[in-house]
């Protein structure tokens, strides 16, 4: 009788520590409810919640983080629901680009080969054409194209040169420009100008994007129309007359104007449709006009800019300001200048 006295008392206690057990999941499972549906939400708690589910279960602390501003933010992993009693972290994939990893670690010769964007390099002593050619792993006649050379041109340090992410050619997009006639002018595959430039169908581009054309060969002729030079007159100066040429013609059919100054008012050369806002890692924050006559004026670098995408514009109205965003020679306030391009014409302040 003894020994089955023991072992009931023991069978019992065993049965008391097994319910201490269940019943502290299940409160530790209440208290980490309202967490996970939240977490799985917004991602912030307010405070006062969170401190009240910290002191039904003090394990779950390390799991948040209390800010200045009143509100928790979930930090990962995340928490997930197993059935209905377990729970376990969710860590999230490990999702870092090339171009990203860049930033990170500093520009390599693998970020140049990862690129999906045109660039401008500056030419330093000892670069050929033939050098940049397998530095950016493009075709020497990539180059040439890019950048109007010719086969006897040589290369001088300091000259400003484009560099295109793949060998083939850059196109102007012009009035009434369809992807299926440019692709037919280079001898490219469709299906690759628009996979490149992510694209959907000919509503996607516009008057003055210039578009990369993988594996394109520049022809003897493009149709008529590439460039239509306009008189001088049909545009004003887009900065104030104290502002210089600071650099000539360069990149795309463009010159620099500045005067050592930022914040100095950028005008609408003339009168349009405002086609495009935005930025650019190399032209930082810029405007783009669509004219009257299909030619396109862009305008970058600016500090800001004081227009909306579709606005119309008259000749001489504001629609930014001077500026050094994006990568400006140098960086930094000393750089502060405006890039004014002319895309379908010849740019009269050449």
């Amino acid at each position: 009788m003894q020994s089955n006295r023991g072992g009931s008392l023991r069978g019992s206690r065993r049965m008391v520590h097994l319910l201490s057990l269940v019943v502290g999941v299940l409160l530790v499972l209440a208290a980490a409810g309202p967490m996970v549906k939240a977490f799985s939400g917004s991602g912030k708690l307010p405070k006062e919640s969170l401190l009240a589910s910290m002191n039904a279960s003090s394990n779950l602390s390390s799991l948040i983080q209390i800010h200045t501003d009143q509100m928790v933010v979930a930090e990962t992993p995340e928490l997930v629901f197993i059935g209905k009693t377990s729970i376990r972290a969710n860590p999230p994939p490990l999702t870092v680009t090339p171009k990203v990893l860049g930033a990170i670690l500093g520009a390599t010769d693998a970020d140049f080969r990862s690129r999906e964007e045109v660039v401008r390099y500056v030419v330093e002593s000892g670069d050929t054409i033939e050098k940049l050619a397998k530095k950016f792993e493009v075709s020497a006649e990539t180059i040439r194209w890019a950048n109007d050379l010719s086969h006897s041109s040589s290369l001088t340090p300091g000259q400003e040169l484009v560099i295109l992410p793949v060998s083939g050619v850059l196109h102007l997009v012009r009035p009434n420009d369809t992807l299926s006639e440019i692709a037919f002018w280079y001898k490219a595959s469709l299906q690759e100008v628009v996979d490149f430039n992510s694209l959907s169908s000919n509503e996607d581009i516009f008057v003055g994007d210039l578009l990369v054309i993988p594996g394109g060969i520049m022809p003897s002729r493009v149709p008529e129309g590439r460039l239509t030079p306009i008189a001088n007159s049909y545009f004003i100066y887009p900065v104030p007359l104290s502002y210089r040429i600071t650099q000539g013609l360069h990149p795309f059919n463009a010159v620099d104007l500045g005067n050592a100054t930022c914040g100095g008012l950028v005008y609408a050369a003339a009168g349009g449709t405002i086609q495009r806002v935005g930025y650019h890692g190399v032209g930082g924050n810029y405007v783009r006009i669509l004219h009257p006559n299909g030619v396109v004026t862009y305008y970058g670098h600016l500090a800001n800019y004081a227009v909306r995408s579709g606005e119309r514009v008259l000749q001489g109205q504001i629609i930014g300001y001077v500026g050094h965003s994006g990568y400006t020679i140098p960086a930094g306030a000393a750089g502060c200048h405006l890039h004014f391009e002319v895309r379908g014409a010849s740019n009269p302040f050449k």
